[in-house]
């Protein structure tokens, strides 16, 4: 997740993707903040489930898994944002990421069919007794890194500008 944070802002901003493992300490920083974006994300389904497993509440497991499946869609929304600014703000406001997933619209749906298809495909790693699916575990994280962070940084500019931005930019 690290590399991708780094490798995605480098793009964001017209360099090159590599290298992005020059700075450990600032990735080992970028990975901490996103993971923990991800927990406060995903906090309120664990706490539901917990109930539900705790106090024997059977109907509180359709809402866990509600929230779980909300949080885990908010993600994108605010992941391609923070490798831009890598500002730690943009990862901790969960309405925020949510508007920008509904910003996002087909083109957000459609980067969830390729991540998903990618999904599926890196299980024919295990074909390789396991150590494939090394491999094909990462290629399906670039893939979706790339499929949402495509899509967020066309639909929000988080992209050097090029020519036909000057173009079509109003004057």
């Amino acid at each position: 997740m690290r590399h991708r944070i780094m490798m995605t802002h480098r793009m964001q901003h017209g360099q090159p993707a590599w290298p992005a493992w020059t700075d450990y300490r600032s990735l080992m920083r970028h990975g901490m903040i996103t993971l923990l974006g991800m927990i406060e994300y995903h906090f309120p389904s664990l706490a539901c489930e917990f109930a539900a497993r705790s106090f024997g509440i059977a109907w509180l497991h359709v809402p866990a898994a509600l929230l779980w499946i909300a949080a885990t869609l908010a993600v994108p929304g605010y992941m391609s944002h923070y490798c831009y600014t890598l500002d730690a703000r943009e990862v901790f406001d969960p309405f925020r990421a949510m508007r920008r997933v509904i910003q996002g619209g087909a083109a957000y749906w459609h980067a969830w069919l390729i991540a998903l298809t990618a999904l599926l495909c890196s299980f024919l790693g295990l074909a390789g007794f396991g150590f494939g699916f090394f491999l094909t575990s990462v290629w399906f994280w670039q893939v979706a890194g790339f499929s949402f962070a495509t899509v967020f940084s066309g639909a929000f500019q988080l992209h050097p500008a090029t020519p036909e931005d000057a173009e079509t930019s109003p004057k």
